[in-house]
């Protein structure tokens, strides 16, 4: 099961949208409607934790060691 994060589409130009999440499979359809209110919804797609490694384990993200911004992994020659 995973934690989806959604949010309700205001019908209105002064309406704020209000994010809510929910506990999903990640075989189930994304939501199209507030599942209290009935408002449309659309989910938010955001970044991860890092990338997954060989049998499933997390591992960060690699980390700059330099000032040139390549993420640690230089080919720019500036770092």
């Amino acid at each position: 099961m995973a934690t989806y994060v959604y949010e309700t589409i205001p019908r209105r130009a002064n309406e704020l949208p209000m994010r809510f999440e929910i506990i999903q499979s990640m075989m189930d359809t994304p939501l199209t409607r507030h599942p209290d209110t009935g408002e449309p919804v659309h989910r938010i797609i955001s970044g991860g934790y890092g990338l997954m490694g060989l049998g499933g384990k997390s591992t960060p993200a690699p980390r700059a060691t330099s000032g040139c911004g390549c993420g640690g992994v230089c080919t720019c020659g500036r770092g």
